[in-house]
């Protein structure tokens, strides 16, 4: 047998085994989707910017990954909510659909429903919920989301709740800026920040 034969044979069993294993893995998700034994289904979406995760527990969205934030952290992340995590891109179809149009500019609104499970009770909370109030192509300063959260002079705490936002995208942080429109921080980055701002309309192409 000359040393291409056996590549060849190599490389079609490897093909076998991968082809095995990937269907098992399918069987595997369709019996625990069937049985309800996920609590928390996950998969990755892509960006202009890069590969990013979202998941979702039966309440809704509960977490999105910016292509900034490594799986073994997103993953982490989700076990405080359940340890009964699989990857089910199917039942997330709908919300991959609705990031695209977003990524595309032909969706100003997201539909989708929230799991809040991930945000602390409280000012965050708070923080958050007024967040998620801010319409495509605005912005808000970060006084202005702490004065509407119920304590004015918080900007800094607000500015950490939004920092921690479990939902970015959806619940836009990236709409509140710095007093007098600086970008301020941003956990997606501040290239991520000025893309989905200038995506929206809300910063110059400068």
């Amino acid at each position: 047998m000359s040393r291409l034969e056996a590549k060849e044979i190599a490389r079609t069993l490897g093909d076998g085994v991968d082809r095995a294993a990937a269907e098992a893995a399918r069987r595997f998700a369709a019996r625990a989707e069937r049985e309800r034994l996920v609590d928390v289904a996950y998969t990755e979406f892509d960006s202009p910017l890069g590969t990013g995760r979202i998941a979702a527990t039966e309440r809704g969205v509960v977490s999105i990954g910016l292509p900034n934030f490594a799986e073994p952290e997103f993953l982490e992340q989700l076990g405080r909510i359940s340890p009964r995590i699989l990857e089910l891109p199917a039942r997330l179809d709908g919300a991959l659909r609705e990031l695209d149009q977003y990524f595309e500019g032909q969706r100003h609104e997201f539909g989708l429903e929230l799991d809040w499970g991930l945000v602390r009770p409280g000012f965050m909370s708070r923080v958050l919920h007024a967040t998620a109030k801010l319409p495509y192509g605005a912005t808000a300063s970060y006084g202005e989301v702490a004065a509407e959260a119920g304590n004015p002079r918080a900007y800094r705490a607000a500015g950490t709740a939004l920092g921690h936002n479990p939902i970015p995208i959806v619940v836009p942080c990236h709409r509140v800026l710095r007093a007098g429109g600086a970008l301020g921080d941003y956990g997606g980055g501040p290239e991520m920040k000025a893309f989905l701002l200038r995506l929206e309309g809300a910063l110059g192409e400068g």
